[in-house]
């Protein structure tokens, strides 16, 4: 450590809001270059080398072959398979001296599938799985997190090529095995869940979520297995009711009734029922949103649902494109003020489908001409309160598909623990996670954009199908560290830490320091790695805090009853210290690394 690239902080970065980040900066793993992008030190790139390397063994295992694209790419591939403009702002676009267009590849599928057309002409040649640890970049607007959320980060993505949808489900399926092995190599808990093929297209789709607070992702599962993250999660449809003998709607009046809580008070108090009181559940809230697709046109749309769920922005992103004939995932915002002046027919805060009840405002014959979807829940025959388009008044009683329709169904409301599994595996819980891979079928989709076709066994050219998976390399180094740590600092797993044993001399006298020095030789030469902090001048106190901090499995401290031919041997993840002789060392620590 008197010679190692390395400066440890005593106090987290200002920017830091999870452990990882707070303790890969202080520990002197990363160091900070710009908003979301990090420059690896020393330490951090021997973690990460490891990682790289858990997964690089993982897809030679199923015999798929590693190769290197730029990162540097033109931009006409990603403009026929018309993710130039999907990708919207995410997109680093950047021009040469001579004016052509070039991106920064947030991912590889266009460069994967030009380089089998221009090697490959037959069915013979496949199936082939070709695979790359590289780096990518994506402009995120809001940088976060350290390395969980960055604009520049390396990720492992392969890609399999087959002309059958047989082939494509085998290299789906040795993909996903792949998977499970190289997380459990990692020792970090995933669990597979059903999930949306947002801008990559495609069929079947699965994420791997490290379940963690600290995660962005919102992801349910219940009882019997079931497991998908929100996006994906389909609404068990009730059953339409029979609306035969409901009593016809009336509008009412409900001053100052502009929230659910606000009205369903007010109906309780001067509109009661009789059976039992009303619910926020009885309310049809109807919400306006700007829809943005990668053509930049901003849609104004409106979204039924009931009134006890508030709307879930990922879940209509993930869903509204193909409502509205748009493809893709676009974005998705409130709308503002100004969106609602240009509609002078919806009356803020008493929003409904229709101003009176036969001159509806909402759905196909709606007089504004706006889009109106419904949350499948609000099936036909379902009773319901909701805005009546006029200041002051709502409606009671109105009954979807005989008083109001729309549009179409669309996922728009967010989903609550409790809510039936679609697969009728019990109630959903709900928790957090962190995306740490990502498997598509893709399907044809961009071996037709390009151009990808073979000559099957009859000699007729056919388009292949192709699958898409990913790992984020950093992002699991980062996931790691948040979830292997404690007060004092990082604590790797053996197998993944920058050394095996981390050796202190404690104290300035020449026989302690020569002594470590010697001991670290003892251990190198006996097959463990060791980092030897030998620093001359630095106090015993802040080498045990610079070991805590750093986090190698095992930390032997060479100092006072040295000269009695005795050190202490201390297990970083349980704190227990032991004495040990000179020359019981090794085994010591070997012992501990076996449980590390």
């Amino acid at each position: 450590m008197s010679h190692l690239f390395l400066r440890t902080l005593r106090e987290d970065p200002v920017d830091a809001e999870v452990m990882s980040h707070k303790l890969l900066v202080r520990a002197g793993y990363i160091r900070r270059a710009a908003p979301g992008v990090y420059s690896w030190l020393p330490l951090g790139l021997s973690v990460l080398r490891k990682i790289e390397e858990i997964v690089r063994e993982g897809m030679n295992e199923i015999g798929a072959q590693e190769v290197h694209f730029p990162a540097l790419l033109p931009r006409e591939p990603y403009e026929a398979t018309g993710r130039w403009e999907e990708y919207g702002d995410n997109l680093f676009r950047l021009q040469d001296r001579k004016g052509a267009d070039y991106l920064l590849a947030p991912t590889h599928e266009e460069m994967f599938t030009l380089l089998v057309k221009d090697l490959y002409s037959s069915y013979k040649d496949l199936p082939v799985y070709l695979y790359q640890i590289q780096t990518k970049y994506r402009d995120e607007a809001r940088p976060r997190a350290g390395l969980l959320r960055g604009r520049e980060f390396t990720m492992k993505d392969s890609y399999s090529f087959d002309i059958s949808a047989e082939g494509l489900d085998a290299a789906y399926a040795a993909h996903r095995e792949a998977y499970i092995k190289i997380f459990e190599r990692l020792g970090l808990e995933v669990l597979p869940v059903f999930a949306t093929a947002g801008a990559m297209g495609g069929s079947k789709s699965e994420e791997f979520l490290h379940p963690s607070e600290a995660g962005e992702d919102t992801f349910v599962r219940s009882p019997g297995g079931y497991a998908a993250n929100v996006e994906a999660v389909s609404t068990v449809v009730p059953e339409p009711l029979d609306y035969t003998n409901a009593p016809p709607a009336a509008v009412v009046d409900t001053p100052d009734s502009t929230t659910i809580t606000a009205l369903v008070d007010f109906v309780n108090a001067d509109y009661p029922q009789q059976a039992r009181e009303w619910t926020a559940a009885d309310t049809l809230k109807n919400v306006v949103l700007a829809v943005t697709g990668a053509d930049g046109e901003r849609r104004i749309v409106v979204v039924g649902l009931p009134g006890n769920r508030e709307v879930d922005l990922k879940r209509v992103e993930a869903n509204i494109g193909a409502a509205l004939g748009i493809g893709g995932e676009p974005d998705v915002e409130p709308a503002t003020e100004d969106d609602l002046k240009k509609h002078p027919g919806l009356v803020k805060g008493y929003i409904g489908p229709g101003e009176s009840l036969d001159a509806p405002v909402l759905g196909e014959k709606g007089s504004t001409g706006l889009p109106y979807f419904l949350d499948p829940r609000v099936v036909e025959g379902t009773v319901w309160v909701t805005g009546a388009n006029a200041k002051n008044k709502h409606v009671i009683g109105l009954v979807a598909g005989r008083d109001f329709a729309a549009d179409g169904f669309v996922e728009c409301a967010q989903v609550l623990a409790g809510d039936p599994a679609p697969d009728g595996s019990g109630p959903l819980e709900i928790a957090r996670g962190m995306e740490m891979g990502h498997i598509f079928q893709l399907g044809t989709k961009y071996a037709e954009s390009l151009g990808l076709k073979v000559l099957d066994e009859n000699g007729k050219l056919v388009t292949v199908t192709m699958g898409s998976y990913g790992i984020g390399v950093t992002r699991a180094l980062a996931a790691i560290a948040e979830q292997s740590h404690d007060e004092k600092g990082l604590i790797w797993p053996a197998h993944l830490a920058p050394a095996q044993v981390h050796i202190v001399a404690a104290g300035k006298q020449a026989e302690i320091l020569e002594g470590a020095a010697t001991l670290a030789d003892e251990l190198e030469k006996a097959g463990l790695t060791v980092l030897l902090d030998d620093r001359p001048k630095v106090s015993p106190g802040v080498k045990f805090g610079d070991a805590e901090l750093l986090g190698m499995p095992v930390i032997v401290v060479v100092g006072r009853s040295f000269g009695e031919g005795r050190v202490e041997v201390k297990d970083r993840r349980s704190g227990e210290r032991t004495e040990v002789q000179l020359d019981e060392v090794e085994g010591a620590v070997r012992a501990l690394l076996a449980s590390a």
